[in-house]
């Protein structure tokens, strides 16, 4: 329930004057659906105007310039500019439009006239000129902004006209309740919550729009301890939530003897964390976050033998069919040598399979499912649920988590989650996504994994990597070419994947099969399978595969352009091969010479040269990026926060986390004066209810 103070701000977003029938769905769609959502639309950038005269005018600057009309000179040529020659006491200042219609703009300049306008300042032959101006009268001065924030646009939306409605908005802000510690305000010197969001709309200089400015380091740590609080909440409710005590038993023990290798240090240690959790009579709630091909698939078997061997059933669910089908035809035989009975259940099943297998759960017979979205479906029941595994986590909502662990047998409890994720990320990060987790790391690779030969090459040495390519594949090897974009565009150099899959077609003579993003769902899987089963010996695509067809015949991947992909992506990539026994390797192409790379592409391609190790390659990822979108975030099921930067904000998140749980361990409930202040952040921010994409 929000509180009655912030009402305003929770009204809809066509109550603001300026939002009728035709811009409404435009603001919905650049701000959001309520009046807080443009309050909350932070600006992008900043224009500083400043009096100038032709004569001391800076190019790339914006000035005002107070000016005398000369003449309109009308194009005799269609599609040439309109333009208008004016002066000043200094020399010429040129005025030019292209497009829109001479007589208006004779209208708005009559010749004679006196005119204020502004507008960027580009140099022709020595001479002034600004390109679509705007003009004011000089009655009007007072109306020219000197220093103006300018807010994203969209087509039939201007920054000008989102700047009023954040004016308006900023109007339904109530003085609200402090939440932040008293101690903690005086010792960072910030603003109120209502001074920070109207400072963020007012910025005086470019400082101001910057992360660390003090109104944004305000409004940042507030969304922060918001979510912090809100992730804390998660963790303390299912920590006071029974669920079923499992211990391992036979089956785990079987299953244990039974495999090839030895485990990892890096593997005991996570089973034994995974124990705990079980054993606890606690709801479990843990990520098994580990490199690819760390050993992640033999840790969660032995906790679904150990959920078999003390009486309850357990489901594994994948994002895709064909990885549901790998993880069977891994974890079944597992399960088998553990003496427990495991069913596949997916979309494609024929209806007597379904039948069958649906029946095996609920009678408790099958004792493991493995499968895609299809667990979750309300035919699927199951006699006694009470440890759910989920891949690749990211990829599923947060309604469908809670889906398959609502199958579960109240009586017994609530149902254990392991969640897994290949795609290893800073600490710092973690307590973005994953703040209500417990975490278990895998440092470590079992045994028998080849180390991948990384090279990087300039992209005019392809013809020398296709001709390697051909002998390999001539050998009976199968590899991966990874292209950035699906189909050439103007605007692009890069080589699009439907046109090199055609030349390697022609000059290896071998088939090549073709998987990117734009295909149907089923079409790309088969291509995929087809690949997988060893049908096809080359796969051009783009980064579907990135976390994807488990091949240990694949031992070559190149990547086209890869100093255009980021670091933990390439290194995702690179995962693909060095599946098996054999050698393998990672040609990673770069367009241009060393001269057009740069620096941070260099490190980024160096970086991966020189390791494997996915945790260190993202802290460097980390390191390298800096702000904006690190890792791939935003496709990878992290929040999409308004004003703070994980990254240029990891100390205010780390403190943010710590006074989150702080508060609610000296004040659950939320009863104390602070308390209910919290409670109003909380409903400002609106974490649980307002972000379809956190959990």
């Amino acid at each position: 329930m929000r509180p009655e103070i912030l009402f305003p701000l929770f009204a809809e977003v066509s109550t603001l004057k300026g939002v009728g029938p035709k811009v409404l769905p435009l603001v919905q769609k650049l701000a959001g659906p309520l009046v807080r959502d443009v309050a909350f639309l932070s600006p992008a950038g900043l224009v500083v105007r400043r009096p100038m005269t032709a004569a001391d005018a800076v190019e790339g600057q914006v000035g005002i310039f107070e000016i005398s009309i000369d003449r309109l000179i009308v194009p005799s040529k269609p599609g040439a500019p309109i333009k208008v020659r004016a002066t000043d006491a200094t020399g010429f200042v040129h005025l030019i439009w292209f497009g829109g219609s001479a007589q208006h703009i004779d209208r708005l300049l009559p010749r004679g006239q006196t005119r204020l306008v502004t507008g960027k300042v580009e140099r022709f032959n020595n001479e002034v000129q600004i390109v679509h101006p705007d003009i004011f009268t000089p009655q009007q001065a007072g109306d020219i902004p000197a220093i103006e924030p300018v807010y994203p646009a969209t087509q039939g939306l201007t920054s000008r006209v989102i700047r009023k409605l954040v004016q308006a908005s900023l109007q339904h802000a109530p003085d609200l309740p402090e939440w932040q510690d008293p101690a903690w305000v005086a010792k960072t010197r910030w603003p109120g919550w209502r001074a920070a969001l109207q400072r963020l709309h007012a910025p005086e200089a470019e400082p101001d729009l910057e992360p660390d400015a003090p109104a944004r380091q305000r409004l940042a740590y507030d969304e922060l301890f918001a979510h912090q609080l809100a992730l804390a909440r998660r963790r303390r409710a299912r920590q006071i939530t029974p669920a079923p005590v499992i211990h391992p038993g036979d089956a785990s023990t079987r299953l244990l003897a039974s495999l090839p290798f030895q485990l990892t240090g890096a593997q005991d240690q996570a089973i034994a964390e995974i124990r705990r959790d079980l054993a606890s009579g606690e709801q479990m709630g843990r990520l098994l976050q580990g490199d690819v091909g760390s050993g992640k698939t033999a840790v969660a078997a032995l906790a679904l033998a150990d959920a078999a061997a003390s009486g309850f059933q357990s489901a594994l669910m994948a994002p895709t069919e064909i990885l549901a089908r790998q993880h069977f035809q891994r974890i079944a035989p597992m399960m088998e040598a553990a003496g427990v009975s495991a069913v596949l259940l997916t979309g494609r099943d024929t209806p007597a399979e379904r039948r069958t297998r649906l029946a095996a759960l609920a009678s408790g017979e099958a004792q493991v499912a493995i499968g895609t979205h299809a667990l979750f479906q309300d035919a699927v029941r199951f006699d006694r649920l009470a440890l759910a595994v989920i891949d690749e986590q990211h990829r599923f909502g947060v309604n469908e988590r809670q889906r398959l662990q609502a199958k579960g047998d109240p009586r017994t409890g609530g149902v254990h989650l392991l969640t897994m994720s290949a795609t290893p990320i800073p600490r710092t990060l973690e307590l973005t996504q994953y703040g209500e987790l417990e975490v278990s790391r895998l440092t470590e690779k079992p045994p028998g994994r080849t180390p991948v030969t990384t090279a990087v090459l300039p992209l005019a040495r392809i013809g020398e990597v296709a001709k390697r390519l051909k002998a390999a594949i001539d050998g009976g090897a199968q590899a991966y070419w990874i292209c950035p974009l699906v189909a050439e565009s103007e605007a692009s150099d890069l080589a699009a994947a439907e046109a090199r899959a055609a030349d390697l077609r022609r000059i290896l003579k071998v088939e090549v099969g073709l998987a990117h993003g734009q295909m149907p769902g089923a079409e790309r899987e088969a291509v995929m399978a087809d690949f997988a089963d060893g049908r096809i010996p080359l796969l051009v695509a783009t980064t579907v595969v990135e976390v994807g067809v488990d091949v240990p015949n694949a031992t070559i991947m190149v990547i086209e352009h890869a100093d255009r992909f980021g670091l933990a992506q390439l290194h995702q990539l690179r995962g693909r091969v060095g599946r098996g026994a054999k050698a393998s390797a990672c040609i990673l192409l770069y367009g241009g010479g060393d001269d057009g790379l740069g620096e941070t592409a260099k490190t980024r391609l160096e970086t991966l040269r020189r390791t494997e190790d996915g945790f260190e390659i993202a802290e460097e990822d980390f390191r390298l990026r800096g702000g904006g979108d690190p890792l791939g975030l935003k496709q990878s099921g992290f929040p999409a926060y308004r004003f703070a930067d994980p990254i240029r904000h990891r100390a205010l998140m780390l403190t943010a986390a710590d006074d989150a749980r702080l508060v609610l361990g000296r004040d659950p409930d939320l009863t104390s004066p602070r308390g209910e202040a919290v409670k109003v952040l909380e409903a400002l921010f609106d974490w649980r209810n307002d972000r379809p994409g956190i959990d």
